[in-house]
C-alpha cells in the first residue's frame, strides 16, 4: 500500500489563499528532516529552500516547533487513513486485518523516509520533551488502530490489557527499522521477518489471556 509523503488539510480563513506556499514549506521541511536531520531545521534554512524570505515562512508558521509539528501531522494523516482503510474493511476477518497492518508497517519501514526520520526522533526524544511529545503523538495513531483490531481479535481482554498488547505489537514492528529498514544489513530478509511477525503476533494477540499479560496471580497470597 503506497501512501503520500504529506497530506495536508487546508487551513481556513486568511491562510486559505496561501495553501500552495504552506505545502511548499511543509515539503521543504520534510525533505530537510529526512536528508539532514532534525537539528538542521531552521526557519531561515526552510525559507532559502523555498525561495522565500523568512517573514513569508513565519507568516504561516510562527515558530520552528509549530512548523515541525505541522509537518509531522501532515505526514501522519496518510498513515491514519491507511490504518482506517484496513480496520473499517468489513470484508476482512480480524486475523486478516491484523496481518494487513503488520505487512503495511513492515513495508513502510523499508522506505528511506521512515528509516531516516523516525529513529532520529526516537533518539532525540530521550532528551527533548518537545520531540518526545511529537513521537508519542505520532505512534498513538498506530496504537489506536491496533487497539481496535486487537479488541476484535480478542474481546475478552480489558482496555488496559488491549493497550499493553498494542504497545507490544507496535514496538516489535517498529524496532525492526534499525536492522531491516532502508539499506540496513537485514533488508533482504524482510520477507522472512514479515512471515515471522505475522505468525507470532497474530497468534499471540488472538490467544492471549489476562494472566499472559498481567502475570499469574500470586498463589501464596491467595
Amino acid at each position: 500500500m503506497q501512501i503520500a509523503e504529506l497530506k495536508y488539510k487546508p487551513r481556513p480563513g486568511k491562510y486559505a489563499r496561501g495553501q500552495e506556499s504552506i505545502e511548499l514549506i511543509l515539503r521543504a521541511t520534510l525533505k530537510i528532516l529526512i536528508d539532514e536531520g532534525y537539528k538542521a531545521i531552521s526557519l531561515r534554512k526552510i525559507a532559502a529552500a523555498c525561495g522565500m524570505k523568512v517573514g513569508n515562512v513565519t507568516y504561516y508558521f510562527a515558530t520552528k516547533d509549530q512548523l515541525i509539528q505541522e509537518t509531522l501531522d501532515a505526514t501522519m494523516v496518510s498513515y491514519a487513513e491507511a490504518f482506517a482503510q484496513i480496520y473499517h474493511n468489513t470484508t476482512m476477518s480480524p486475523e486478516k486485518k491484523m496481518t494487513q497492518m503488520i505487512v503495511f508497517v513492515l513495508e513502510d519501514i523499508q522506505t528511506r523516509k521512515t528509516t531516516r526520520l523516525f529513529p532520529e526522533l526516537w533518539a532525540l526524544a530521550n532528551n527533548d520533551t518537545f520531540v518526545a511529545g511529537l513521537v508519542e503523538r505520532v505512534y498513538e495513531i498506530e496504537r489506536s488502530s491496533l487497539r481496535t483490531v486487537i479488541n476484535e481479535l480478542n474481546p475478552d481482554l480489558d482496555e488496559e490489557e488491549t493497550q499493553a498488547l498494542a504497545i507490544f505489537v507496535s514496538s516489535s514492528l517498529e524496532g525492526t527499522t534499525m536492522f531491516a529498514g532502508y539499506e540496513k544489513p537485514w533488508t533482504h530478509k524482510m520477507p522472512w521477518l514479515t512471515n515471522i511477525a505475522i505468525k507470532s503476533l497474530v497468534s499471540f494477540v488472538k490467544s492471549a489471556t489476562s494472566d499472559d499479560i498481567r502475570g499469574m496471580p500470586d498463589q501464596a497470597s491467595a
